[in-house]
């Protein structure tokens, strides 16, 4: 019995897949990597749920973090440790102990690999990091120094600075690992960081729509 309720499921899963993947125009195989994976999730999310005697005490807030969640590590995993956000991310959701049958079930083997790969490369981020700042510091005095010729240059480029830098710390607070980041591959993962999350709110929303339409059928 219990291999047949599975082999339906992943009948129903395949069918849904099948039916987002077919409004995708055009199709694209990140996306559908992405939806494979996430399904992954959120089937073990239902699993854990069903599994838990405090089902009903979780809210509506956690399931829809527990949603996020699972989204945010799918789009990660796709990356295979090859940004720094995407390990940043991985490495942040482990840190929860609630959070590691979830990752275990998206990650599989690679579970601890990337758990591996993800600590080293924050210390070596931060490490770097800091010292990108420093040079970065000093190139900007000696900068200054050449060109303090007129005050209103001079506030116009401290203004520019103080609004570069403002919008500098708020990327580092939306990109995972940002915090760890000198400016270039600051702005190098944003950019990646972005096209990622605009696929998956793609998925996410063709799959909402999917849904109400087979509800609706």
């Amino acid at each position: 019995m219990g291999g047949e309720e599975d082999d339906d499921d992943e009948d129903e899963e395949d069918a849904l897949v099948g039916v987002v993947i077919s409004r995708m125009p055009p199709p694209s195989s990140i996306k559908k990597e992405f939806l494979k994976k996430w399904l992954v999730g959120l089937k073990a999310l239902s699993n854990s749920r069903s599994s838990s005697t405090s089902k009903k005490e979780m809210s509506v807030l956690e399931r829809k973090k527990a949603i996020k969640l699972s989204a945010d590590v799918a789009m990660a995993s796709l990356k295979n440790g090859t940004t720094s956000w995407s390990r940043a991310l991985i490495q942040n959701a482990s840190k929860d102990g609630n959070n590691r049958t979830l990752l275990k079930s998206m990650l599989g083997s690679e579970y601890d690999k990337k758990l591996r790969i993800g600590s080293t490369t924050t210390s070596i981020m931060c490490s770097k990091g800091i010292r990108n700042t420093t040079v970065l510091r000093r190139s900007c005095g000696l900068r200054r120094a050449r060109k303090i010729s007129k005050d209103q240059r001079v506030r116009a480029g401290l203004m520019a600075k103080r609004l570069v830098k403002k919008r500098t710390q708020v990327l580092r607070s939306l990109v995972p690992g940002g915090e760890y980041m000198d400016e270039y591959s600051l702005f190098e993962e944003t950019l990646d960081y972005i096209m990622s999350l605009r696929a998956q709110v793609d998925v996410m929303r063709r799959l909402a729509n999917a849904s109400a339409f087979s509800s609706k059928s």
